[in-house]
């Protein structure tokens, strides 16, 4: 369930939207609904530091000991090292208290501790690993350098410049407004949780619509929002990251976007400077991946080939699947996975994870398409193979 807007030199040349703002009314999704964008927001984070160092507010190389003197190795962590994930500070949405509170309002006093409280994983700038962590500190430096609130800051000097209609940061989901609930799938949508936006800051905080994001990353690479030279610094990768911007691959092409996920809520973005192209997808419920597809929509642009999918799969009975049942594992993959069943369902969930429904795809072979996992059974050697992006682990019954 979600929307999708694709545009060309600025113009939107399709947009669509499939599903449900909220299942329990019937209320049907148009492409004016609203979603929670998740991570895309860390690209409007981005924007704003850059606009404070051009206006001398802030630079690249200050560290951020004045700012958060409880974190360590803050007199070491520069701004740079927060925007291209290289500060060493643990992501603290991967702690298994996390859910725990995520519902819960937040002071930036509290997160800043929750933060601190986490440690540093490895030296500044030895490494990148992303952290949510890196962008609510960003936020908060945001707010102390303008004293404004984030969210008047996004609007003054992001959505109003550009006349965004339905992009803003976010609050509790409200469907008079035109907001989408988000939803997780098992063999029906269920009503996902909703994480309280004083938590995931610039991070994760933002709301808007496809039509709105492809004008705002057009605009960013036209120039209209930060310098080219500004636009340049965020576009060098290191290590996978850029800063608040990620480098995307499509045979020949490359494009700059970024993905997000919060709650049910799904979401990808990306600009393809060769043919000004802009894809954006929001979604408020997946059961199947949106990398596919806008893997789809740019193989149709450029007249690739692409297979649509059948999502044919095995009727199953709930006895047919206790040889399954069980927790696997393997000295080489970090994780212990659980395998349940919910009546005719698999179900499956990784250490300190959410539990995902496995479609039965062919024989001993199961799929999360969301996530594009398969699991390969071989219940005679007690044995899992897990495959994703591409990468086979193989795990024992233990």
């Amino acid at each position: 369930m979600g929307s999708v807007a694709v545009s060309e030199n600025g113009k939107i040349i399709y947009s669509n939207a499939i599903g449900k703002e909220d299942i329990a009314t019937n209320k049907i999704a148009t492409v004016s609904t609203k979603y929670r964008i998740g991570s895309i927001s860390k690209m409007f984070t981005s924007v704003l530091v850059f606009k404070a160092i051009e206006e001398k507010k802030l630079s690249l190389t200050q560290t951020i000991e004045s700012y958060f003197p409880s974190v360590e190795n803050a007199s070491k962590i520069t701004i740079s090292n927060l925007l291209n994930h290289r500060s060493g500070i643990y992501n603290f949405t991967s702690a298994p208290e996390y859910n725990s509170y995520s519902a819960q309002p937040k002071t930036a006093k509290e997160m800043v501790a929750i933060i601190a409280n986490g440690k540093s994983v490895f030296e500044p700038n030895s490494k990148g690993e992303y952290s949510n962590s890196n962008y609510v500190l960003l936020s908060y430096i945001l707010e102390e350098v303008y004293k404004q609130p984030y969210a008047a800051l996004v609007q003054t000097k992001v959505v109003k410049p550009l006349d965004l209609k339905n992009t803003y940061f976010g609050g509790k989901i409200d469907l008079a407004k035109n907001e989408g609930y988000s939803y997780s799938y098992t063999d029906k949508w269920n009503k996902e949780t909703e994480t309280d936006i004083s938590i995931p800051m610039g991070a994760g905080g933002m709301v808007s619509t496809p039509t709105d994001l492809t004008q705002f990353i057009q605009a960013l690479f036209d120039g209209k929002l930060i310098s080219v030279t500004s636009l340049e610094q965020m576009k060098t990768i290191q290590e996978k990251y850029g800063m608040g911007i990620f480098q995307i691959p499509f045979y020949d092409k490359t494009g700059y976007g970024h993905t997000g996920g919060i709650d049910g809520f799904g979401s990808a973005l990306s600009y393809w400077p060769e043919s000004k192209l802009s894809i954006a997808i929001t979604s408020n419920g997946i059961n199947y991946g949106n990398n596919d597809i806008v893997v789809a929509i740019l193989s149709s642009y450029y007249n690739r080939k692409f297979e649509v999918p059948t999502f044919t799969t095995l009727a199953l009975k709930t006895e047919d699947l206790d040889q399954y049942l069980g927790e696997y594992g393997s000295p080489t993959f970090p994780l212990a996975i659980a395998v349940t069943k919910d009546k005719t369902k698999l179900v499956a969930q990784a250490t300190g994870q959410g539990a995902f429904p496995l479609e039965a795809i062919k024989k001993d072979t199961f799929e999360f398409k969301a996530a594009g996992i398969t699991l390969e059974f071989n219940p005679t050697s007690n044995q899992m193979t897990i495959i994703q992006g591409g990468m086979k682990n193989v795990l024992t019954k233990k």
